[in-house]
């Protein structure tokens, strides 16, 4: 089973060179780099510049990046611009308190709103997973059960969008469902979970994080072919973001 200890294991035995971002905090970054190295996920650079950090990722002069506090906007527009992508589309390793660990996505607000986008997303998330080996279940939610259609046009377009997200994913080959709105059976049951649009997803991660004390690692950028870790600012440390980044390295 996935775990947050089973990550770290994978990435002891790295031997990598892993750029962190330095924003407001530079003492968090470097209490991060220090335990990081300490406990043997990988070397540690610090940036303060968001576009050397893509460009040196690009470039291949580190083998992994982790955002740290590096403003969100600069740093995806980096990445943007290095590795000519339109959009950043990310999924963040969780695992709640008592619970199983599993990829939520898509966590950037203005990522998922479209019945293409989320099928990427999960394509993407089910390739990320096999990486570490594991063949996922995805669940796809929407803002109600099938038998809340006729409530709401809003409601009617998510239970529609969720449904027909779940037949192409299905039609792939991926292990698919559509879990409706029942986050409580998802986070149980699934290894991909898919919120019904970035606003929801975001507001499912922080209310995880923030309030119910979930472990959220990091949420890798899926759509770039090298190694990317989103963070958030608020995280009391970098350092499982890094080994992450480290374990996913390691396994491609």
């Amino acid at each position: 089973m996935l775990t947050a200890e089973s990550i770290h294991l994978r990435a002891q035995r790295s031997g990598l060179h892993i750029g962190l971002g330095v924003g407001a905090d530079v003492e968090k970054a470097k209490r991060a780099k220090e335990e990081a190295e300490d406990r043997g996920f990988a070397d540690i650079t610090l940036y303060d510049d968001a576009r050397k950090l893509a460009e040196d990722l690009l470039n291949e002069r580190i083998d992994a990046a982790v955002r740290g506090d590096i403003d969100s906007n600069r740093a995806m527009g980096a990445v943007r611009k290095a590795f000519q992508v339109p959009k950043v589309l990310r999924s963040a390793f969780m695992q709640p308190r008592d619970g199983r660990m599993f990829l939520l996505a898509p966590v950037g607000i203005d990522e998922g709103w479209t019945i293409a986008e989320k099928v990427e997303i999960a394509r993407l998330s089910v390739r990320l997973m096999r990486r570490l080996d594991m063949e996922p279940k995805v669940g796809f939610m929407s803002g109600g059960r099938a038998s809340d259609k006729g409530r709401m046009a809003e409601i009617d377009r998510s239970i529609e969008t969720a449904e027909a997200a779940t037949e192409i994913a299905l039609s792939e080959g991926i292990l698919a469902r559509n879990m409706q709105i029942l986050i409580e059976d998802a986070a149980r049951e699934c290894d991909v979970i898919i919120a019904p649009d970035g606003i929801s997803g975001n507001l499912i991660f922080r209310t995880l994080h923030f309030l119910g004390g979930a472990v959220a690692m990091g949420a890798p950028i899926l759509n770039i072919d090298r190694v990317f870790v989103d963070t958030s600012r608020a995280k009391a440390s970098y350092s499982d973001s890094i080994a992450l980044a480290s374990a996913l390295v390691s396994m491609s």
